[in-house]
């Protein structure tokens, strides 16, 4: 993908393939970026940021909450929720697009970003659920309990000793959510239907021609450009997870 972004398109097309570009251009970027013909990628680039950070953040905080409820506390309703947590993730979102773009004009949040993150949310949401489920399943309460005893109350407990714990469980869920939601394509496609509400996947699908040649190039230099966001997000976690770890194993 990097190699093609810097070829021009008749060479990306041609018979022999180069493993190096021949004749080095930029174009194919200048055209992603400032071809007046095509839909701008800036305001593709914020709605997806805005959507995909908006999922995140809203996803680990009731996954959370609803992972210590599984898990610390015994109620009559928990084992069914843990097998509707199974259950909901074998439905395929593709099931859900006519149910779900009816209840999203009933609301009047199509082409809105609330709307959109709505929906990640409800499709991530399972999975981190039962993800964070292990995590805090896998910290000792009786770190807690000795906590208590030292004279912490159990809202400091948590925080001071079982919250630091779990901060690498909460950075994996939340770099699969934040992947999930950055390259979500068909959900996208079906709620954001107007071309300023458009998010990186979707946008991206513009270049792609029906009846003519199909620029090729500009999709490679497109698809880097996407893809820079997710390697500098995950190279900043990287170093957290690994810090976290260390933190958690001296801890404990």
């Amino acid at each position: 993908m990097l190699i093609s972004a810097f070829q021009p398109n008749d060479e990306i097309r041609g018979s022999v393939p180069n493993f190096f570009p021949v004749h080095f251009t930029l174009e194919n970027f200048r055209t992603v970026l400032f071809d007046p013909s095509r839909a701008p990628f800036l305001p593709a680039l914020g709605n997806s940021l805005l959507v995909t950070v908006a999922t995140v953040v809203i996803a680990l905080v009731f996954a959370f909450l609803a992972s210590l409820a599984v898990t610390r506390y015994r109620f009559r309703s928990r084992r069914g929720f843990i097998v509707a947590i199974l259950i909901i993730q074998m439905i395929p979102a593709e099931a859900m697009i006519v149910s779900t773009y009816r209840v999203l004009d009933g609301w009047n949040l199509l082409n809105t970003i609330a709307g959109l993150t709505l929906v990640y949310v409800a499709t991530v949401l399972p999975f981190t659920i039962w993800t964070l489920r292990g995590f805090v399943n896998g910290v000792p309460v009786e770190l807690e309990e000795a906590a208590m005893i030292d004279g912490c109350s159990r809202t400091s407990a948590f925080w001071r000793i079982t919250f630091p714990l779990l901060a690498p469980g909460l950075i994996a869920t939340g770099v699969f959510g934040f992947i999930q939601a950055w390259n979500e394509f068909l959900l996208a496609l079906v709620v954001m239907s107007r071309p300023e509400m458009m998010t990186l996947p979707v946008w991206l699908r513009t270049f792609q021609v029906e009846t003519g040649t199909t620029n090729w190039a500009a999709i490679m230099a497109g698809s880097t450009l996407m893809a820079i966001p997710v390697i500098v997000f995950f190279l900043i976690v990287q170093g957290r997870m690994t810090s976290g770890l260390v933190s958690g194993a001296v801890k404990g």
